[in-house]
């Protein structure tokens, strides 16, 4: 029985990756398309990196590769489509140019969840702090520039 669960339990984890995982034609939007509402509400605009995708959640960071070329780009997803048979993903006229594809209309991707790096920030122990000194004064009080002076009319008197 636990065996079983186990071979589950892998076949769902590598499961999961497959499917992220999509080779496939791509396209990208007209022109004219700049400045529309996408699916998400989101406005489309030539020169970002986003795309089209029928099933990833809006927001969802996607690592488009060109095996042609070895070329890669990471774009959000913030519409639904393409619907045309054979086609993946939409890309912006960016992504498109980045990829290499602009002058074909149509290319060969694969497409994959982009996972952020986690790096844990930390601090090395031969780093020395600098020494701030601090002295306070009692009896003193600081007035704001803006209450040294009055206006009156064009001109700044002080008090």
């Amino acid at each position: 029985m636990m065996k079983l669960l186990l071979i589950l339990f892998l076949l769902i984890s590598i499961g999961e990756d497959c499917l992220a995982q999509q080779r496939g034609k791509a396209t990208f939007y007209a022109k004219r398309m700049n400045g529309h509402k996408t699916a998400s509400g989101e406005r489309l605009y030539n020169d970002s990196l986003v795309c089209a995708h029928k099933t990833h959640k809006f927001g969802t960071l996607l690592k488009v590769v060109n095996p042609a070329n070895g070329k890669e780009v990471i774009v959000k997803v913030i519409d639904r489509g393409p619907y045309a048979k054979g086609r993946i993903i939409d890309l912006s006229i960016r992504a498109a140019r980045e990829l290499g594809i602009l002058s074909q209309g149509v290319g060969m991707v694969e497409v994959s969840v982009y996972r952020k790096p986690t790096e844990i920030p930390y601090l090395p122990e031969d780093y020395d702090l600098p020494e701030i000194e601090i002295e306070a004064t009692t009896g003193e009080t600081i007035i704001p520039q803006w209450q040294d002076s009055v206006v009156v009319g064009d001109s700044k008197k002080k008090k």
